[in-house]
């Protein structure tokens, strides 16, 4: 372990046994590493999370803003969300406990595939009563991130010269031409969703492959509606094409394999040959 994770790993016990009081660690682990955070598994029970923001100010707000999403989430949403054990605002740390259940992203391809119906299925269940919520009523609470699709577009053209020599030869030519066509109408209603409603976030029960939670709500904002939507409409597709090639120059650059392949396995139906 490099000098730099030991200090993590200490940051963790540090937190906890601060917060926790007689909490006995027996265990640290690196659980994950995302785009805004770094996630330690504490006792195989406890999940403590720390914002990668540099500025230190912002990145409190933002632990501070997610505890009181996932408050209200927890009112709304019909499968379990995460219930924060503690906040450390100035080290932008957000810890709560584990729900049950394994990342998506974890699962073996072909088993996702097989399953991908009735995940969806509850999925829909998930987003319909986010999207029902009065966005009135979130006005205090979260953000619009509702950009022009001509603004997704060019991000995800950029993105994509990023990665283009990781992509498959075959899907060159789809992919292209998606980047080259004019993108869909930009009206429609705003609506509350999770917005970054990736396998990594759905939890599921390795035995019956049913869905036991959805985490990281950080993102949570008033958008397009379609932004959680996979393949249901132009505009879910037109959001699918986009980030894919974000989550691939993600998993590139900090060589985390299971998201290069989860992004070159999303190709096949995102951009057939």
């Amino acid at each position: 372990m490099t000098s730099r994770g030991r200090d993590r790993v200490a940051d963790v016990r540090s937190v906890v046994v601060a917060h926790m009081p007689g909490c006995r660690i027996e265990s640290v682990a690196l659980l994950g590493e995302g785009l805004d955070n770094l996630v330690y598994e504490v006792n195989g029970e406890l999940i403590v999370r720390f914002g990668k923001d540099p500025d230190l100010a912002r990145r409190a707000t933002l632990v501070d803003h997610e505890a009181r999403v996932l408050a209200a989430v927890s009112d709304i949403s019909p499968l379990p969300v995460p219930q924060p054990a503690f906040t450390v605002a100035e080290q932008g740390c957000l810890a709560y406990r584990k729900l049950f259940g394994t990342p998506l992203l974890d699962m073996p391809p072909h088993q996702r595939s097989a399953h991908g119906t009735s995940i969806a299925a509850t999925l829909g269940e998930l987003l319909t009563a986010l999207h029902a919520v009065p966005v009135d009523r979130l006005t205090d609470l979260v953000d619009e991130d509702h950009r022009p699709m001509a603004e997704c577009r060019h991000e995800a053209t950029e993105n994509y010269v990023r990665v283009a020599g990781r992509v498959p030869t075959a899907h060159r030519p789809s992919v292209e031409a998606f980047l080259a066509a004019a993108p869909p109408p930009d009206g429609y209603t705003p609506a509350f969703s999770h917005n970054d409603l990736g396998i990594e976030h759905v939890l599921v029960d390795p035995v019956s492959w049913t869905v036991t939670g959805i985490i990281d709500w950080s993102d949570a904002a008033v958008v397009d509606p379609a932004d959680d939507l996979a393949a249901l409409s132009e505009r879910a597709v037109f959001h699918g094409r986009c980030s894919v090639f974000e989550d691939l120059a993600f998993g590139m650059e900090t060589e985390q394999r299971t998201y290069v392949d989860k992004s070159l396995a999303a190709m096949e139906w995102l951009f057939p040959p």
